[in-house]
């Protein structure tokens, strides 16, 4: 039999990056959890936790992890179908998901926060770029993500839910100062763009689609959707932003198209990892509902 008291001990240090900080959350002590996770790790027979700032979980650990949270989703469902194992509700369970950042900023927060209020969850969201959160699900660190991957990661479902559309922009001053003489390779070539950080490729297949070929552009790394708006405010580069994101701004004129009618569609999934739970149904459901109402339609 599995020593749920060690894995829940697992699991908390993973989700609170520490020892110490694992031992308050679960309101014992320190050294209880470190040595529930080594008699976890001998009986196992492997490491469990790469011990750092933060803690990590191994492979092994992950997996375990992920263990813990089908099962506290299906131990939730029971206690809504029989009330007595449960006098005072259902408990609280962690559901850990994982969605990119202009997601979270535009059409995924809202919808998250109306399902967390009505849900008995503590939701733990995980932020990365849309074509690396199904890496998330293979490796068992989440239950459900928005990916840019339409082929399921093994033992999940994928749903589309739409497009989101983007809109290469600037401010007139940085328009007017990098591309009087038209937004072509060269001048793409000088211009300051505006990156999310090392895997956001939106800028290089906006350059490569307009100018069918491939441009070097100069970088700034701003890892905010906010940030990232910001900075294009202030003239700092042009970037792709979501179009409901800066559609005030378009309509206002403080930001410009750097080329009018040129979005690009990225399309987005719902991917759920396979386990009979009502509660991941309904996040589900909730995601869809909003993004139907948000997302340009596939």
């Amino acid at each position: 039999m599995l020593d749920y008291a060690a894995l829940s001990a697992l699991c908390a240090v993973v989700r609170e990056g520490s020892f110490e900080r694992a031992a308050r959350a679960l309101h014992v002590t320190p050294s209880a959890i470190s040595q529930r996770v080594r008699l976890l790790e001998e009986r196992v027979g492997c490491a469990l936790v790469v011990r750092g700032q933060p803690c990590l979980a191994t492979d092994m650990g992950r997996r375990l992890c992920q263990h813990v949270d089908r099962v506290q989703l299906l131990e939730q469902e029971l206690q809504g179908a029989l009330p007595a194992l449960a006098p005072e509700g259902p408990a609280r369970v962690h559901l850990p998901i994982a969605v990119n950042a202009d997601s979270l900023a535009t059409w995924f927060a809202p919808a998250l926060s109306a399902f967390a209020a009505q849900a008995p969850v503590l939701m733990d969201v995980s932020v990365d770029n849309e074509d690396h959160t199904t890496e998330w699900l293979r490796r068992g660190t989440v239950l459900a993500a928005v990916t840019a991957t339409a082929r399921p990661a093994t033992g999940c479902n994928s749903r589309a839910l739409g497009a989101m559309r983007y809109i290469a922009a600037a401010s007139p001053a940085f328009w007017a100062r990098h591309f009087q003489g038209g937004v072509t390779p060269g001048s793409l070539a000088l211009a300051p763009s505006l990156v999310f950080n090392n895997k956001d490729a939106l800028q290089a297949r906006w350059v490569r689609r307009l100018c069918h070929r491939h441009v070097d552009l100069p970088q700034h790394t701003l890892p905010s959707s906010q940030a990232f708006v910001t900075a294009a405010l202030a003239g700092m580069g042009w970037g792709l932003h979501p179009q409901d994101l800066i559609a005030p701004l378009l309509a206002d004129g403080t930001l410009i198209a750097l080329v009018p009618d040129t979005p690009l569609d990225v399309p987005l999934y719902w991917q759920e990892t396979r386990v009979a739970s009502a509660l991941l149904d309904g996040l589900s459901r909730v995601v869809q509902q909003a993004a139907q109402a948000q997302l340009q339609a596939l």
